[in-house]
């Protein structure tokens, strides 16, 4: 692993990779690119972390909670998710039976245990935290918290992902009153929506982070929210989808495209209600 490692430790390598991944392919998530880009630089030039860094990422399927998490990857790791350090966790393939949920919380111990032994340095992905059965990612508490070492292993320098849906409802219904109060997307900022997503996800029974001590004890470093995608931003998912088939982009194809997707509210049809999730399948009947 000696050549990544160097390029990780140097760390600007892999910000400049991340910010011009983020500026050319993220859509409409001002906040996100931000915050990712402030966090993950921060942690990567740290040569001493106090603690590993964990990133929750929420709101609907489609505005690119997934895209995200794999452009970190992509930045550190050359093999990006197909990277032997990047372990990526599908809460109902990997954790599917909520009778097993203590043989769930062992195999995910020594899982973290044993790639933190492997690379200090390890990325671990936990998608589809709403439907992940309370208390199971408590059982990483000890991993994530400030401990030097804990049995001879240092858990500081991995990072820790978390994808959900939970609290999308709550960022939608910010985002919708910032627009009805005729004020710029752009301009709402963190402290808008990152306490009130954090309280709903620590209060929402269907989550995994229901009354999880990762909130409680402060272990989250940032929520980030992910606002739900207008009109404009699914045509721009539509350009870059175009390009990277290596078709010229055609506005026609684009509007029509963008014209299928479902919007709502069902009065101003504002959002994508699948955000740019299905682009590529609908852009299949236009080519």
């Amino acid at each position: 692993m000696g050549h990544l490692e160097k390029l990780i430790l140097g760390g600007s390598w892999a910000v400049r990779v991340l910010e011009q991944e983020l500026d050319r392919k993220l859509f409409g998530q001002h906040l996100v690119k931000k915050v990712v880009v402030k966090a993950v630089t921060g942690f990567l030039n740290n040569t001493n972390p106090k603690k590993p860094l964990t990133l929750s990422l929420h709101g609907w399927t489609g505005t690119g909670k997934n895209f995200v998490s794999k452009i970190i990857a992509e930045s550190i790791y050359e093999g990006g998710l197909n990277s032997r350090y990047v372990h990526h966790f599908v809460s109902t393939l990997h954790f599917p039976h909520r009778q097993n949920i203590t043989q769930y919380k062992d195999q995910l111990q020594m899982w973290v245990r044993g790639n933190v032994s492997a690379c200090a340095r390890s990325i671990f992905i936990f998608d589809e935290m709403d439907k992940m059965h309370a208390g199971l990612i408590d059982s990483i508490k000890p991993f994530l918290d400030y401990y030097e070492q804990l049995d001879g292993v240092s858990y500081r320098k991995a990072i820790f992902i978390f994808l959900s849906n939970a609290g999308a409802e709550k960022i939608t219904e910010v985002a919708l009153d910032f627009w009805r109060s005729g004020k710029r997307r752009e301009d709402l900022g963190l402290r808008d929506l990152e306490s009130s997503v954090s309280v709903s996800v620590f209060n929402n029974k269907n989550s995994g982070f229901w009354h999880s001590s990762l909130i409680d004890r402060n272990l989250i470093d940032y929520f980030i929210p992910f606002l739900p995608l207008e009109y404009r931003h699914v045509k721009m998912c539509v350009r870059v989808e175009l390009e990277s088939r290596g078709y010229e982009v055609d506005e026609e194809t684009v509007t029509q495209v963008a014209d299928e997707m479902t919007y709502f509210p069902k009065e101003e049809r504002i959002y994508s209600d699948k955000g740019c999730k299905t682009v590529y399948t609908k852009l299949d009947f236009y080519l």
